[in-house]
Formats: C-alpha cells, structure tokens, sequence
C-alpha cells in the first residue's frame, strides 16, 4: 500500500492540473475581465449575441456564433434592434 501513495499523488497532481479552470473567460457583458479589467472582445460580444437570440428562442450557442459569420448575420436580423446589443450588430442595423 505505501508504495501505491507515491503514484496515487502523481496522478491526482496531474488531474489537478488538468482542468479547464484556468483557460475559463470570464465576460461581464461584451467585455473580458483581465487581470481585473474590462476589454471589449469578439469573444464576449459574440456570447451576448447567443444569450439574447436564446432568450427570444433561437437554438444557438457562443461557439456557433463565433464560428459561422452567417449565424451572427441571421441572428442580427433576428433579434432586430434589442437594446442590449448596442454593437454586435451595428454594422447590420445600418444597412437598414
């Protein structure tokens, strides 16, 4: 059994490490909070995007959004002129 601890903490110590924690991006709104400040990013402008087409029924994801220039398009005149979106869909609104 002693020889089994030694092993058994390697492993747990790998796990520990492992984990998806640290690459985790943490959004208030469309701004990525780093190292305590806020910058706005496509990152956190396109989850705003998903959460609100979500919220009137669209079967999105953040992912989908940022990978697919024609989701966002589609969801833009989806969504229309919510007034949380003030600028992930400004260049589609000006069009109008």
């Amino acid at each position: 059994m002693k020889t089994l601890a030694p092993l058994l903490l390697f492993v747990g110590t790998l796990a520990a490490f492992a984990t998806p924690a640290a690459a985790h991006i943490a959004c208030d709104g469309d701004y990525q909070i780093v190292e305590g400040n806020e910058i706005a990013t496509p990152y956190c402008s396109d989850r705003t995007l998903a959460r609100v087409a979500r919220e009137r029924g669209a079967r999105v994801t953040g992912r989908e959004v940022r990978s697919n220039p024609a989701i966002k398009d589609d969801l833009c005149r989806f969504v229309g002129d919510d007034p949380r979106l003030t600028t992930e869909c400004a260049g589609d609104n000006d069009a109008d």
